[in-house]
């Protein structure tokens, strides 16, 4: 019996169109499961879905503000278009702002805080219902290593990402008795056009910064699909008795922290 097997199953995915989303989602799709893939950018949001639906997939792109109820709204109606039901639903949409508490400014802390964060309770909002429909599922969210140590130059993020962290354990408690798990990913720094964004945050050459942020046991930054892995492992029956749980996936990076 294959437990990843996520056949007759939806899987509704944001910030899908790069990096880990889209990586989550071509992996959740060749499991069997039909994608919503929801993103802000929907041109990348079309090519990820088409290129599911070429392989033989079910797949939707639904262009989204995940900071907006209405949008979240449409976006899980779309879901639930596509297939029978919402098994599962990753928050993955995220960005990063780069600087200090006196170098962030109100507006960039606002955003932050409402791509990272409000997002994670805007779409929980609106699919927790079919989820209990269903019979239960899986969230996940998406945080990160900083979401449990804290880094430099990251004060927003940081602390956008310890509240996905313990939203996470939240809403494990409220429905674990409807039979939905709640988990989060922590990835540690993965080969995705947003750490390439925080070099040029930053000031600083790429190559050294990359360098950087490979010092860690494995010697090496991740890719979108390790992450994606963990995150299969978390939306299928693989993982049918974790919940609350916020799983590093770092190459060792917090190891010794």
């Amino acid at each position: 019996m294959d437990e990843t097997d996520l056949q007759g199953r939806t899987a509704l995915i944001t910030g899908a169109a790069s990096g880990i989303g889209r990586a989550m989602a071509e992996l959740f799709a060749h499991h069997g499961a039909a994608i919503c893939a929801v993103d802000l950018d929907a041109s990348g949001a079309r090519k990820v879905a088409n290129r599911i639906a070429s392989s033989g997939g079910a797949a939707r792109a639904v262009t989204a503000d995940v900071t907006r109820s209405s949008d979240c709204e449409r976006a899980v109606e779309a879901a639930l278009e596509l297939g029978k039901g919402l098994h599962v639903l990753i928050n993955n949409a995220g960005i990063i702002r780069r600087a200090s508490v006196l170098d962030t400014a109100e507006e960039d802390w606002d955003r932050v805080m409402e791509v990272n964060v409000k997002s994670i309770f805007l779409m929980s909002k609106a699919a927790i219902p079919h989820l209990q429909k269903a019979g239960g599922g899986a969230i996940i969210n998406t945080s990160s290593g900083w979401g449990l140590v804290a880094g430099p130059q990251a004060a927003a993020y940081c602390a956008s990402k310890g509240a996905v962290v313990q939203l996470t354990k939240a809403m494990a408690i409220d429905h674990g008795p409807d039979g939905i798990r709640v988990n989060c990913i922590c990835p540690g720094d993965t080969d995705t056009p947003l750490l390439h964004q925080e070099a040029r945050e930053l000031g600083e050459p790429e190559a050294s910064f990359l360098a950087g942020a490979a010092s860690r046991p494995q010697q090496r930054v991740g890719s979108p699909e390790e992450i994606a892995q963990a995150a299969l492992f978390l939306g299928s029956d693989a993982s049918s008795f974790v919940t609350g749980a916020a799983l590093v996936v770092d190459g060792g990076g917090l190891a010794g922290g």
